[in-house]
């Protein structure tokens, strides 16, 4: 549980020594609740208030890792119930479930369109994150074999799925030094499971059929040494889940039960009546809280909408998705060629770039920083204005690129022209569309 700043001060040396840059220790206690400082900042707190701060500093949920390198899935570390009262930090990992009773060379080519399928929206590409192998053959070596195939053919995370221990060892064997996640230690075989998981170092899925058999087995588990730990409350069902996700989100964060405090992974095709089904629920579960979930189908229209409803979800609401600011070419444009200007709100701007590009007319596009705002509310807020459209040609030397002075802003913004007119003298100031839809008519008239 979070510390007051009151509490925070009873472990601090209250000498007021000022050293820590606050005129006295209540005063950086309260920093330190805030989250405004750092407790290094003290010189002379002792290793015992560091180890008590350090522990009720830990996230309510614990962050785990699955996979290594660049592409490996971050869950967990989350601390608050709803997006809006703060945000929501590390997405779920969507993982597509394969079984090693397909054929191999089919295992492989599914493998292969998976780690290849992406798709770009607002300049992000969205991937589906790794593929689970599931030991549905019950063979311990065909288990290796299909693991084996499948970290030669992709460099994503990998989730294991066995009910024995010697299944599981067969495949780590082959992929353990990939921290994969294992699934699943159980009241029947969590001593082994867990043994596996300290070995290889790799995070373990606790399942049990209800929280309080849940908290019990990773009390267990974690009695072994093994910290890296993920929830399967086995829940399967829409109403089920979401009972039991909100369940143990809550008791992580509002009571700070620490046993339920670990990501969760689902799978939302178990029971699912069809495609459909379970692509609804694997929705639900993205929103409502799982950490990694494990579909057991993939295919464009259903990874494209959960990609996206992903990215909404686990978009900063406080932070805009945002390009960088300067001027940026468009079909090869020349010094003669329009100059038009707008807001570096991605979605603005690829709305933008998109109908500049399907035109086919060369362009040159001015993006001033608006810190992230489309263009009406950037201009209400005094962060798209003539002063700054005008300190954007100078800053990105927009003179010395083209043969003419004419500018072109948006539609929705001509109310700016006569003050744009002062602040770059000599400029013809031309108000354009209002909708991007209309650019590639606008551009074709242009003279």
């Amino acid at each position: 549980m979070a510390l007051s700043g009151l509490d925070i001060y009873k472990l601090l040396p209250k000498t007021n020594c000022k050293e820590c840059g606050q005129p006295t220790c209540l005063a950086f206690a309260m920093k330190l609740a805030a989250k405004q400082a750092d407790l290094s900042a003290c010189p002379y707190v002792s290793e015992q208030s560091k180890a008590a701060l350090a522990a009720a500093a830990a996230p309510p949920i614990r962050l785990v890792t699955v996979g290594t390198g660049d592409k490996k899935v971050e869950v967990g570390n989350e601390t608050v119930l709803f997006r809006h009262d703060k945000t929501f930090f590390h997405r779920p990992g969507l993982f597509v479930r394969l079984t090693d009773r397909m054929p191999l060379a089919e295992f492989e080519a599914a493998v292969g369109r998976i780690k290849d399928y992406g798709i770009e929206r607002v300049g992000i590409t969205m991937r589906v994150d790794g593929i689970a192998i599931e030991n549905a053959s019950g063979d311990a070596a065909t288990f290796a074999t299909y693991a084996g195939a499948a970290a030669a053919k992709t460099d994503q995370p990998l989730v294991l799925v066995a009910t024995t221990p010697a299944a599981m060892a067969a495949a780590l064997e082959k992929v353990g030094t990939a921290a994969p996640l294992i699934h699943a230690a159980t009241a029947e075989n969590w001593k082994e499971m867990a043994s596996l998981a300290a070995k290889y170092k790799a995070p373990l899925a606790i399942r049990a059929d209800n929280l309080q058999a849940l908290a019990e087995l990773t009390e267990q588990v974690k009695g072994t040494g093994v910290e890296d730990m993920v929830l399967d409350p086995g829940a399967r069902d829409l109403h089920g889940s979401l009972v039991a996700l909100t369940q143990l989100r809550r008791l992580a964060l509002k009571s700070n039960f620490r046993l339920l405090g670990y990501p969760i992974v689902t799978f939302p095709g178990e029971g699912a009546e069809s495609v459909q089904d379970e692509t609804v629920r694997a929705a639900q579960h993205i929103a409502k809280y799982a950490g990694i979930i494990v579909l057991d189908h993939f295919e464009p229209a259903i990874a494209y909408p959960l990609l996206t409803l992903r990215q909404n979800i686990y978009t900063d609401p406080q932070k805009p998705i945002q390009v960088s600011a300067g001027i940026y070419e468009m079909n090869a444009p020349k010094p003669d060629s329009p100059l038009l200007v707008t807001t570096n709100f991605s979605l603005t701007y690829f709305s933008v770039a998109g109908e500049v590009e399907a035109s086919g007319k060369p362009a040159w596009l001015l993006i001033v920083d608006s810190e992230g705002m489309s263009v009406l509310t950037s201009w209400a807020a005094g962060k798209f204005d003539a002063e700054k459209i005008a300190k954007s040609v100078k800053q990105f030397d927009v003179p010395s690129r083209i043969s003419h002075k004419k500018i072109v802003i948006p539609g929705l913004v001509a109310g700016l022209s006569g003050e744009l007119e002062e602040e770059l003298p000599g400029w013809e100031i031309r108000v354009g569309p209002r909708e991007a839809i209309d650019i590639p008519a606008y551009l074709k008239a242009w003279s």
